[in-house]
């Protein structure tokens, strides 16, 4: 296998035992919804980092995530009973706690009975903004939360947002941090005369090729990529930042800075499907905005999600998949009213992505400047999931939570002349939202 092929796997493939997959359980990860799992209510079929998992939730409110398999026969828990204290197997009526203890083994005669010794393989949970958090790491004891601002708002103040997407979970979120793709794939058919001033893309197109700063940060990388803008007798530059978190959150510069609050994490649940989990502070403005001639970026569509149902990918699809071809529109892209002809922002990405495949091919590629971000990404994932590797040592973020704080997307109007990094921080001292004290300390 050559280099490239190599780092692809290392980078992409997640299961027990791979690189970036015990990389990645050494972070909590946000798997459901808190509202997904109803106390006393039959188990869920979860699938994390290609582990087949239930959840559910105890008869006292407590939640559980653990191998489906009862470590008895292997028949699954899914079928099992809810009852009180704990989870019952169907079989031959072993129970489990919610910490994977077996508390009962009724098919055993009492003097044989060996229930002490036996548990079944369960994941420490907890819950914080409406999600349900799965720790899948060694520790006995945790580390702490991740300090994302955009988790640390009120549930009754925040959006919460799943979708399913149908390929490897970096290729899904490498299109949050590749901001070239706006004047294409979602403005390909607006005009700068078509964006009124002061709409939220109104310097995005001239030009469409910006330039970038990347770089390292505590959090994971950075970019900011800049426009110059004239600004009355003068020439500003206009900014747009956003963030890559580890082990997969992103934030993406489409809000005004100053009240951009939201993170998105990219979670794999095998090697070829991604749970999208998308957080926005209420506070923080809405994207959709009318430009000229009521011509809108996402003119008319809402995503539709496909029924339910209780496989282990039946959570979050959208009706939309490459088998309709995205619902595209051929007529809307030949005569210019949507450039993909896909018919909202959200679908358009989720085309793209798709279509690359399971896993992208990354030896195929042939990377320009537009994709600084993208590649630094995957070297520093690359070099972090193997540095874990070999030493053991937390990875960045783990026991530092708070390095978190400090990461924000958006954009802004700048003075020139100013370095990049020091203009984020002037507007990050200034930005509102629910970190603002903690960030002063």
């Amino acid at each position: 296998m050559t280099k490239a092929a190599t780092d692809r796997d290392d980078v992409t493939r997640v299961g027990p035992g791979t690189v970036m997959g015990s990389f990645m359980r050494q972070y909590w990860i946000p798997a459901a919804k808190s509202e997904e799992l109803v106390a006393g209510d039959g188990p869920m079929r979860l699938m994390l980092l290609g582990e087949k998992l239930i959840a559910f939730r105890d008869r006292r409110g407590r939640v559980a995530v653990m191998d489906h398999r009862c470590p008895h026969r292997n028949a699954s828990l899914f079928l099992g009973r809810n009852e009180e204290g704990g989870l019952r197997c169907i079989y031959h009526g072993w129970k489990f706690d919610a910490r994977g203890n077996c508390v009962e083994m009724p098919s055993v005669a009492p003097a044989q009975d060996f229930k002490d010794k036996i548990r079944a393989r369960a994941y420490q949970a907890t819950e914080r903004a409406g999600l349900v958090w799965v720790y899948m790491g060694g520790r006995v004891e945790p580390p702490p939360l991740p300090m994302l601002e955009a988790t640390m708002v009120p549930d009754s103040e925040l959006d919460l947002l799943f979708v399913q997407r149908d390929c490897n979970w970096l290729q899904s979120l490498e299109g949050d941090i590749d901001t070239s793709h706006i004047g294409f794939l979602h403005m390909g058919h607006v005009q700068p005369e078509d964006i009124p001033a002061g709409h939220y893309m109104e310097h995005t197109l001239t030009p469409r090729s910006p330039e970038y700063h990347v770089g390292d940060a505590p959090w994971g990388t950075t970019y900011g990529a800049f426009r110059k803008v004239a600004s009355g007798a003068k020439e500003d530059i206009y900014w747009r930042f956003g963030n890559f978190m580890f082990p997969f959150w992103t934030q993406f510069p489409q809000h005004g800075f100053a009240d951009s609050v939201h993170a998105r994490a990219w979670v794999p649940i095998d090697d070829e499907h991604t749970m999208t989990v998308y957080l926005r502070w209420r506070n923080t403005p809405a994207k959709r905005a009318p430009l000229k001639g009521d011509l809108y970026l996402s003119p008319s569509h809402q995503e539709e999600f496909l029924p339910r149902t209780s496989g282990w990918m039946g959570r979050f699809r959208v009706t939309a998949n490459e088998g309709n071809d995205w619902l595209m529109d051929r007529q809307a892209q030949q005569h210019n009213k949507i450039f993909s002809g896909i018919d909202s922002i959200f679908l358009q990405d989720q085309a793209v992505t798709e279509s690359m495949g399971p896993i992208s091919d990354h030896t195929l590629e042939h990377l320009g400047p537009g994709d600084l971000m993208v590649a630094r990404t995957r070297r520093r994932l690359l070099a972090e999931a193997r540095a874990f590797g070999r030493t053991g040592a937390p990875p960045p973020g783990v026991d530092q939570p708070e390095v978190y704080l400090n990461a924000r997307g958006g954009h802004f109007v700048g003075e020139p002349g100013v370095d990049w990094q020091q203009a984020y921080e002037k507007e990050l001292r200034e930005a509102n939202g629910p970190a603002k004290a903690m960030r002063s300390r």
